[in-house]
């Protein structure tokens, strides 16, 4: 289903893909339980499509609770989609359990996990979060631009800061085991597909065999220390209300180098250098306060080369489309920094 609507997000999610009242109610009554372990039936009274799509059909139940209370919760269903995406991606089930056992102990985090159910007969899972009302994704940010943006850029650089510097010990918790883990043969699946993918241009970016073939430009990714990543950082992927910023997306999370999530942040020539500077210095501080490691600038352009290795060793199309040609530049520049090429 993602390859029918990748990158568009003005589409909004087919309503053949949401469940039906029925169901839904069910759906929602198995999963919104007590500590005891007591159904709460709930009566749905009213339903509405986001005003845009991820990869998974969503959308935003309001119900009525046991006690009376209205509660807004957003929905995400399976639905019989996937998306692995050569190993980079996890589905609903993934997510579900990224919510469960990494997101839900952390007590400040939001939007707050709710619950999930498991189809018996199909085994779809649908994962039910708290509804983040009044809220605007980092990158659509409009009113107060100037200020209001970069200050959650900011804030959001900080908040991945402190949450790899708190995860860092964990990595090799028993609890995180289900997590995937960036090693040397994923990092050179991109690249060759990249340059398979990318064939029709080799005449015109001669250097990208030569960057392609080797290993040493993910070697800075291997040499950093491991941490919890949630692996598509983009500022479409964080919501802002007022002053605070919620992380949402976690179908992507994994165990990698740190410096992937700021260089996605921070991803594109339509942030100003000014900003992207204060958003490294601010995550530095906040994984490092007592210093960070010198070798933080070279896993940052390792990073910034493996996303553009990411998007274009996706798809044939998306590696030849004209509006990701900039990527092999950026991509260039990174790696002459580095001294590969």
């Amino acid at each position: 289903m993602r390859k029918a609507y990748a990158g568009r997000d003005i589409l909004k999610t087919p309503p053949t893909l949401l469940p039906d009242g029925p169901t839904l109610t069910a759906r929602l009554t198995a999963a919104l339980t007590d500590d005891a372990g007591e159904a709460r039936s709930v009566s749905i009274l009213k339903r509405e499509l986001p005003p845009f799509m991820s990869t998974f059909p969503n959308e935003i139940v309001t119900c009525r609770m046991p006690d009376g209370r209205t509660r807004r919760v957003f929905a995400k269903y399976q639905a019989g989609q996937g998306h692995d995406s050569y190993g980079h991606r996890g589905d609903i089930p993934y997510e579900t359990e990224v919510y469960r056992r990494l997101l839900r102990p952390l007590r400040d985090f939001r939007p707050k996990w709710l619950g999930a159910h498991t189809d018996p007969d199909s085994g779809d899972v649908s994962l039910f979060l708290e509804y983040v009302y009044g809220n605007v994704r980092l990158c659509d940010m409009v009113w107060k631009r100037s200020t209001r943006q970069p200050r959650a850029m900011i804030q959001s650089a900080r908040w991945i800061g402190r949450f790899h510097a708190a995860h860092e010990r964990s990595v090799d918790d028993r609890s995180l085991a289900f997590l995937k883990r960036y090693d040397d043969a994923y990092y050179r699946g991109w690249a060759r597909r990249t340059l398979e993918f990318a064939r029709p241009l080799h005449g015109r970016f001669p250097w990208l065999t030569q960057l392609c073939e080797g290993d040493r430009w993910f070697a800075p990714l291997l040499a950093e220390a491991p941490t919890v990543i949630h692996g598509e950082f983009y500022a479409k992927n964080v919501l802002v209300r007022r002053y605070r910023v919620f992380m949402v997306d976690w179908e992507s999370a994994a165990i990698a180098a740190g410096a992937i999530d700021v260089a996605a942040l921070t991803e594109g020539q339509h942030w100003p250098a000014a900003l992207v500077r204060r958003c490294e210095r601010a995550y530095l501080i906040a994984r490092w306060p007592d210093g960070a490691p010198a070798t933080f600038t070279r896993a940052l352009d390792a990073a910034r080369i493996y996303l553009h290795f990411r998007w274009l060793g996706e798809r044939p199309d998306w590696t030849v489309r004209e509006k990701n040609l900039p990527r092999y530049d950026q991509m260039h520049a990174a790696a002459a920094r580095l001294r590969l090429i």
